[in-house]
């Protein structure tokens, strides 16, 4: 099977630079991909990408060596297996706030006797070879987010369940559950507490921690703090930042009007 890049660069006690997709569109994709993040994860959840638009950037993706993850909208079985099937090596499920939700995440991905998920990996063995079945269950990275009160008070029964690898925080939903200002970077103290608290408890546990920064100067800072794997803005935000530049440096390098109509 086609090793997961992911977890070499993890058991090298690298960080991961990951993307995010939220413009439905394959070629838009595969540009992104060719840009060199580690990881590029598809968001089905908050970004504008359906069942229809999936496929054809899993595939765009494949062009590079670029790992494909997708965040799926809600914890269900029949979207995180479909993502699967067609090709994600890694699965980020947001809202996981029990332990029970983490352990149904992972047997929704995970194939008997560690799980339930059904067989049927039509593409998912084009990308990751014949022998997929055999290894998919130690090759897929599974995710559960971690971005409510309820996650964090149950943090330590939702760390525990086997089977789950990493967690990834969303800063401005846990920021919102904690009474604090919904943004990524600069979070308010209560916020910035918790996610120092997950940070801490996932490493005493094994697992991964990741998480959404809104520039690169948080996602490093957030790499020398122990995170392994930061997402830097998103596909529609770098595209509207790069416009407005040009915009901005054209708009300032005009002549001004002189005097006469003529």
């Amino acid at each position: 099977m086609r090793p997961n890049r992911l977890r070499s660069l993890w058991q090298s006690g690298g960080a991961a630079v990951n993307g995010w997709l939220a413009i439905p569109n394959s070629f838009s994709a595969e540009t992104m991909a060719h840009q060199g993040w580690d990881t590029l994860t598809i968001d089905m959840q908050h970004g504008l990408v359906d069942e229809g638009a999936l496929l054809p950037m899993l595939q765009a993706i494949s062009t590079t060596n670029t790992v494909p993850v997708v965040r799926v909208p809600w914890l269900a079985p029949g979207v995180l297996m479909k993502a699967l099937d067609a090709g994600a090596y890694g699965v980020i499920c947001p809202m996981v706030n029990t332990r029970e939700d983490a352990e149904k995440l992972v047997a929704w991905t995970h194939y008997a006797p560690r799980g339930v998920r059904s067989f049927g990996p039509v593409r998912a063995n084009l990308y990751g070879g014949a022998d997929y079945a055999q290894h998919a269950n130690d090759t897929i990275v599974t995710f559960a987010m971690i971005e409510t009160a309820q996650a964090l008070n149950n943090l330590e029964d939702i760390l525990s369940v086997p089977g789950l690898d990493a967690v990834y925080i969303g800063p401005s939903d846990l920021s919102l559950s904690l009474g604090c200002t919904p943004t990524f970077d600069d979070v308010d103290p209560p916020a910035a507490d918790a996610i120092a608290h997950i940070l801490a408890r996932a490493k005493a546990h094994g697992l991964v921690a990741g998480i959404h920064n809104g520039s690169t100067a948080a996602a490093l800072k957030r790499i020398a703090m122990g995170f392994q794997f930061v997402t830097v803005s998103s596909d529609a935000r770098l595209l509207a930042a790069g416009a407005q530049q040009v915009v901005r440096d054209m708009r300032g390098a005009q002549p001004t009007a002189s005097g006469s109509g003529y």
